[in-house]
């Protein structure tokens, strides 16, 4: 299914501290590049908002809500260089890595706009 663009929280989102964690993500991820795209994917009866997704030059990241974490997945993450530590999920597969935050965390935000440009870099083979 083609992604939608978005324009930030859609109403069947959590609107509680999960949202506004998301949205601080997403802010970061849109600054890091101008370039990026943001699109929802995978919308369907269970998922009726769907899923943020971040490109430039194939798939950055995608944001998803959980009960207790705002899940950063990042899909070629094993190849990214993580030297801050963000990446807290998904530690052992061979392509992906999440970055979990829980309620009261607090978005290293220079990290993540680094983490975001070198996979940008990845993607365009830069």
């Amino acid at each position: 299914m083609s992604g939608e663009p978005t324009d930030g929280a859609s109403p069947a989102e959590p609107q509680d501290w999960r949202a506004a964690t998301l949205q601080r993500v997403r802010e970061v991820v849109l600054a890091a590049d101008p370039g990026i795209v943001e699109e929802r994917k995978w919308v369907k009866p269970t998922n009726p908002a769907g899923v943020p997704v971040w490109s430039r030059g194939g798939i950055i990241c995608t944001g998803e809500t959980y009960k207790a974490a705002v899940k950063l997945t990042f899909a070629k993450g094993a190849s990214l260089e993580d030297p801050a530590g963000l990446f807290t999920s998904s530690l052992e597969g061979k392509v992906r890595r999440a970055v979990d935050l829980r309620e009261g965390q607090v978005v290293d935000e220079a990290a993540l706009t680094a983490l975001v440009r070198d996979a940008v870099a990845l993607n365009l083979g830069t």
